[in-house]
């Protein structure tokens, strides 16, 4: 999906919502972050796999969409602090009735799984 798809006012509200949380590693970041602010690399030794560049990618678009707000310390070396918004909260809360349902989907699996 595109992102201006996501800006266009007759988009439909769930496309909109889809394209801000599109991507792998979004909904774990949203996730991450409703604990408290967190530093870059606390957020990569969380999430192996996810490379500096794609976690620098990510955030930003984060931070364009309102999602997150990026802090920077004027210490030497530099902190940045990364922390969710208001309404990276708000759509945290909203995601929460999603994830219930992801999780009850996934329990209804495990019960179908054959035994080996």
């Amino acid at each position: 999906m595109t992102r201006s798809r996501a800006q266009d006012p007759n988009a439909c509200g769930v496309t909109a919502a889809i394209a801000v949380i599109d991507g792998k590693w979004k909904t774990l970041l949203l996730w991450l972050l409703e604990s408290g602010p967190h530093r870059p690399g606390e957020l990569r030794r969380r999430l192996p796999g996810l490379t500096e560049k794609v976690l620098t990618q990510t955030l930003r678009e984060m931070e364009t969409d309102g999602l997150v707000h990026r802090e920077v310390h004027d210490v030497r070396p530099l902190k940045t602090v990364y922390s969710l918004t208001t309404f990276g909260r708000e759509l945290s809360e909203a995601l929460a009735p999603l994830s219930d349902w992801g999780h009850r989907r996934l329990e209804k699996l495990a019960e179908f799984e054959p035994v080996s």
